[in-house]
């Protein structure tokens, strides 16, 4: 996607403006939809804001379902090559296409521990960590309390959106 500018995201009806983002919460069109009414945004940074707001003001049941919107990393989903575009581009970013047969079984256990304890996938900003970082960090955060483990989980999902967003808007001058 061609990168546009904020005044060009300001001009975006609500319609185009969900097409656009409305994958920077991984399958949750809605938080864009929400986010739409908040124009004119002044910046990248703004945008950005407005999404962790949103993200922030939902209520715990919100934020769990804004993580269950996740997939698995390195799950069935991607094994299928069924993952969004912007997954499968994080996913390998971070090595996890190319796993060892002891890693993803590694993985796949550790996914599902998580998924019994805590109701959600673990998300985690691919992009930003590798493999090891990943399988260290799922192991780590098994240790968290529910809601400890939600509030870690949606800072993840904050990280993910603004490198999403970057992709699609430029960094330039204020309005």
């Amino acid at each position: 996607m061609a990168s546009l500018a904020i005044a060009e995201v300001n001009k975006l009806d609500s319609e185009e403006f969900i097409e656009i983002f409305g994958n920077v919460v991984e399958n949750c069109k809605l938080a864009a939809a929400a986010v739409w009414s908040h124009k004119p945004f002044q910046d990248v940074d703004h945008l950005n804001q407005a999404i962790a707001d949103f993200l922030d003001a939902l209520p715990q049941k919100g934020k769990e379902g804004v993580l269950r919107c996740h997939p698995d990393l390195a799950g069935r989903l991607a094994q299928a090559g069924q993952l969004t575009t912007e997954s499968t581009q994080e996913q390998k970013s971070a090595g996890l296409d190319q796993l060892t047969q002891d890693e993803l079984s590694t993985l796949t256990d550790l996914n599902q521990q998580y998924k019994v304890k805590f109701g959600f996938p673990f998300v985690i900003c691919a992009r930003l960590n590798k493999k090891a970082a990943i399988l260290n960090g799922l192991t780590e955060r098994l240790k968290h309390g529910s809601e400890e483990e939600t509030l870690a989980g949606v800072e993840e999902v904050k990280k993910i959106c603004r490198l999403r967003i970057a992709d699609i808007v430029t960094s330039e001058a204020k309005l």
